[in-house]
């Protein structure tokens, strides 16, 4: 099973390393037609605007919008999140608008006010996991079809809707496997 991680920007090297730990096989994605190379993608977190306009100028935008429609799953985190949202509350960035949410970038607070933080994930199991918050988004809203997995201080911070998984934190920065495994369990297999 190979999982991608879109290498345009961002914590790549981490989210192959956890992909790698969970047995499967873990690809740097750097060109559109290296999507076929893959069943799943990860599209990890780093700076959404930078993110957005790289996969504008290397036309990663409607082939990531096939591969989703092709039945592929994309999970997304923090910068990945936004960038799968169909709606953010303020300002203009490139969007691949495929998941039924509306986002608020940097909703947590800049760098420095970055934190790690216990959560209740209940699909996860009864053991908290460690959620990392690096200028984290939060959801603001969601349709209809989306599923809420978590929150954190009242606000929506994991979903999944159709084959799509966005999480506000940084789970490859953890060393804690659970959120990638369910990613391929319930995603990918």
């Amino acid at each position: 099973m190979n999982i991608g991680v879109l290498a345009l920007q961002g914590a790549v090297r981490e989210h192959v390393q956890m992909i790698e730990r969970c047995k499967a096989r873990g690809i740097s994605i750097k060109r559109p037609h290296e999507l076929s190379l893959i069943d799943a993608l990860i599209i990890p977190g780093g700076e959404s605007t930078t993110i957005g306009k790289l996969m504008e100028k290397y036309n990663f935008v409607e082939t990531i919008r096939k591969f989703h429609a092709d039945g592929l799953p994309v999970y997304g985190t923090c910068a990945g999140l936004i960038l799968l949202a169909k709606k953010i509350t303020e300002g203009t960035q490139p969007l691949l608008k495929l998941m039924d949410i509306e986002v608020k970038r940097n909703a947590f607070g800049r760098q420095r006010e970055s934190f790690e933080a216990n959560l209740d994930i209940p699909e996860l199991g009864s053991r908290p996991f460690k959620g990392v918050f690096i200028r984290a988004p939060w959801i603001e809203s969601v349709g209809s079809g989306v599923t809420v997995m978590a929150k954190f201080d009242g606000k929506i911070i994991m979903a999944r809707q159709n084959g799509l998984l966005v999480s506000a934190f940084h789970p490859e920065l953890t060393g804690d496997c659970r959120i990638h495994e369910y990613f391929i369990e319930k995603f990918v297999k």
